[in-house]
């Protein structure tokens, strides 16, 4: 029995690792990892964009992260060789 409740749980976090395509994993158990597992390269509009965090490579992560909150509160990761992500990059660093 317990272990038809472990398999349960296993299969629950699979699927939900599964359907987060872009989205950063929560920071608090990460942070010595990268936070980002995929990058999303299609345009988001600025206005749905609350926050970007753009974290330099380093020895917690090998890649550059760019890190866009959301109006709604979702974190995606983007992919930061986008043109449209590399003129938010370009922006955040002029300031």
């Amino acid at each position: 029995m317990m272990g038809k409740a472990v398999a349960a749980v296993m299969a629950l976090l699979l699927i939900s690792v599964a359907g987060a395509k872009g989205m950063a994993q929560a920071r608090s158990a990460m942070e010595l990892r990268c936070q980002c597992i995929e990058t999303h390269s299609k345009f988001i509009h600025p206005k749905f964009i609350q926050n970007v965090n753009l974290t330099p490579s380093g020895p917690h992560c090998k890649d550059v992260e760019v890190i866009a909150t959301l109006k709604d509160g979702r974190e995606v990761c983007l992919d930061p060789t986008a043109p449209w992500v590399k003129l938010i990059i370009k922006a955040i660093l002029d300031k």
